[in-house]
């Protein structure tokens, strides 16, 4: 075992090497993070597994191209079907049958990509500041995408995902920094989501008609303030699942469940446990 709390288990795939969290019993429940630079499971959900995994059984993978999860160094990223296909094969390693998701970001969009791929696998879902609808890749999200390793860039990141400064602290970001500083780290970014940058926000929309068809119970959260995914796309999103109900925080940026945690968690625990 690792002294970092970042790495946990890991589930040989064959082809790559999952890092994950599973801590808890019960009813499955997967968290999918977002994809800026230095993220993994554990910064983005450290917050969340202690308290979900008092009720559920909390699983949280670091996805192929982020964080100590494995991949060779040619591995082909085919944008949302690469990481479809390793949720999918995650479950089936760990016969998980179906589980609920909880999606931060680009984790919000894959949420719904696996829903509309694999109905029978996905239970409720959590949106948190999800893609999934068209809109104009903004420059705060280019900052992050085309991140360059230096504690500058990490520390304005930080300050772009948080409306709350005082949480972009120097620890967080010397941590998120050092974690960008692996051997082959900024290659792998670099190939998750290459310029130009439109082109991965257009590949996450979710179309109306198979928004339309989904069945799941869905809760939508999103900072009002947020200033990477605009708040426009969740209340798009809203109106046209019909299974959805979404509750908007203001004083609050893409980090929902960093400065929110305890309204959050809350939140979430009552969406889960509706069942």
């Amino acid at each position: 075992m690792s002294d970092s709390p970042e790495i946990a288990n890991m589930l040989d795939l064959g082809d790559i090497q999952v890092n994950y969290h599973d801590q808890g019993q019960g009813k499955p429940v997967i968290l999918l993070h977002g994809s800026g630079a230095g993220v993994t499971a554990w910064a983005n959900w450290r917050n969340a597994i202690p308290m979900l995994s008092e009720f559920r059984r909390v699983l949280a993978p670091d996805l192929v191209g982020f964080g100590y999860t494995e991949s060779p160094a040619d591995y082909e990223y085919k944008h949302l079907d690469t990481w479809v296909d390793q949720i999918i094969r995650f479950m089936d390693a760990l016969d998980i049958e179906k589980a609920d998701f909880v999606g931060n970001s680009f984790g919000g969009s894959l949420s719904l990509r696996l829903a509309v791929e694999h109905p029978k696998r996905i239970g409720r879902i959590v949106l948190m500041g999800s893609g999934g609808q068209p809109f104009e890749v903004s420059p705060e999200l280019a900052k992050l995408w085309g991140y360059k390793p230096s504690m500058e860039a990490m520390k304005e990141i930080l300050g772009i995902m948080a409306f709350d400064q005082s949480i972009a602290t120097d620890e967080l970001a010397e941590m998120r920094y050092n974690a960008t500083m692996r051997p082959g780290f900024q290659e792998r970014f670099e190939r998750v989501f290459p310029p130009p940058y439109q082109r991965w926000a257009d590949a996450q929309v979710v179309s109306d008609e198979d928004l339309a068809n989904l069945d799941n119970e869905v809760l939508i959260i999103h900072g009002r303030d947020d200033r990477v995914v605009p708040v426009q796309i969740s209340e798009n999103l809203f109106r046209k699942i019909k299974n959805a109900q979404m509750h908007l925080f203001g004083n609050c940026g893409h980090w929902t469940q960093i400065e929110q945690t305890a309204r959050f968690n809350s939140l979430v625990l009552q969406f889960l446990q509706e069942d």
